[in-house]
């Protein structure tokens, strides 16, 4: 992982952010897609090629993950 731009990189939570503290965010890593805990971002982050973010988007979107 390269962490070169992480440090610098703008951090963002969606507007659909409940504000209950269960939030990501992201950040363009270029070439690369920055996801980290919202609650813990000294925990490090994960970089995701711009391929696999628009695969995870799209299961979330669908609902692949819903605990419900």
């Amino acid at each position: 992982m390269d962490d070169l731009g992480a440090p610098r990189a703008a951090w963002r939570k969606s507007s659909h952010s409940s504000g209950n503290g269960e939030c990501v965010e992201v950040a363009d890593l270029t070439p690369n897609v920055g996801m980290r805990d919202s609650k813990a971002p000294e925990m490090g982050h994960l970089s995701l090629t711009p391929d696999t973010w628009a695969v995870l988007v799209a299961q979330v979107r669908d609902g692949r993950f819903d605990l419900s």
